[in-house]
């Protein structure tokens, strides 16, 4: 792909992924278009106002709204490449209404994007964001795959609405998407698959899961003992840039796994930082036993169903897809911590 001065549009922006995906590709030199939910927002669009000044001329700022028809028309304009990122992520505990607050979004947000690119004669090639979660439901699901590992080759068919509506909600936004790009011929659909995504946050008013997950270990919730949840995880900024190379790479094609190969725990984690912070009584020195979690978690929102499917239960990543073909190098998990970390005190500090 041809980069200088070529025109992509990234869809939100301003959210902890889209920021760094914008960033990222200013940096190559292209010319970007992003959307934004409201250009009133300060705190959220000021990040993006900044890299206005840095990168002058080179990023136009649009308003846009994932369930409204036609939102993306006028930002998609003269795009060969549209980098559909802007999709809601909340912890379950932050989910009252599955339909509404993140399967609406997902999914109809999907469409009227679909609908945009088939109006926009100029688009060539659709980088889609979708997450592991649409491989599996539950992290029991795994084992039924080949050799109990995580690869590209599998759907999640077990999250419904009711169980586990983020995971459904990606599902049915990324098979949505293939569903179109494979009843047309004139533009490729890549879709990038990341774990929990971790790093600094370029958005201060950034309301991803991911940030408020990690912001319970830092405050010091398993200052006790760390339960014995483990996570698929990559860098924010590895993320970003697996999409710019799917959209560089004239071969890439399918679903890329961006994860490290080593799921991380809670303990793992805390260990990481303890390195650097090794006097932060807040951060957990030892794990949990199982029991204690199976006892106290419905007091902390957590089903005996899913403390069954995922306490305790790990399993390998086959990302080798993702290094061989988009050439991912993934960073060591102590430096996304600490810089996520740091990030983290730094806003304490602002707010």
């Amino acid at each position: 792909m041809s980069v200088g001065g070529e025109t992509v549009l990234v869809t939100g922006g301003s959210g902890f992924v889209g920021s760094h995906l914008v960033r990222q590709l200013l940096e190559r030199g292209y010319r970007v278009h992003t959307t934004v939910r409201s250009l009133g927002h300060a705190a959220k669009v000021a990040p993006l106002r900044a890299m206005q000044e840095q990168f002058p001329g080179r990023l136009e700022l649009f308003e846009a709204d994932l369930l409204a028809a036609g939102s993306f028309d006028a930002a998609m304009d003269g795009c060969r490449v549209v980098f559909h990122v802007a999709s809601p992520f909340l912890m379950p505990e932050k989910i009252k209404d599955g339909h509404k607050d993140v399967v609406e979004p997902a999914l109809t947000g999907t469409r009227n994007v679909l609908a945009g690119i088939e109006r926009t004669p100029a688009v060539e090639k659709l980088v889609f964001t979708s997450t592991v979660g649409a491989i599996f439901g539950d992290y029991v699901d795994v084992r039924a795959m080949r050799d109990e590992t995580l690869s590209e080759d599998y759907f999640n068919t077990t999250s419904t609405v009711e169980n586990n509506p983020y995971h459904y909600a990606k599902t049915v936004a990324e098979r949505a998407a293939w569903d179109a790009a494979q009843a047309q011929s004139r533009w490729r659909m890549v879709a990038v698959n990341p774990g929990l995504i971790l790093g600094p946050s370029l958005t201060p008013a950034s309301d991803s899961g991911s940030l408020f997950l990690l912001d319970e270990l830092f405050k010091g919730y398993f200052f006790y003992g760390a339960p014995d949840f483990r996570f698929t995880v990559a860098d924010v900024r590895d993320v970003a840039g697996a999409h710019i190379a799917a959209a560089e790479n004239p071969d890439a094609h399918g679903r890329y796994i961006v994860a490290a190969t080593r799921m991380a725990s809670f303990l793992d984690m805390s260990r990481a930082l303890r390195q650097r912070f090794p006097r932060d009584y807040r951060l957990p020195r030892h794990g949990l036993p199982h029991w204690p979690v199976r006892v106290l978690g419905p007091a902390f929102g957590l089903t005996q169903d899913y403390i069954r499917k995922h306490l305790g239960i790990s399993f390998p990543v086959d990302n080798r897809r993702g290094v061989k073909e988009l050439g991912i190098d993934y960073r060591p998990l102590e430096e996304t911590l600490l810089d996520h970390y740091l990030a983290w005190r730094q806003l304490r500090k602002t707010r």
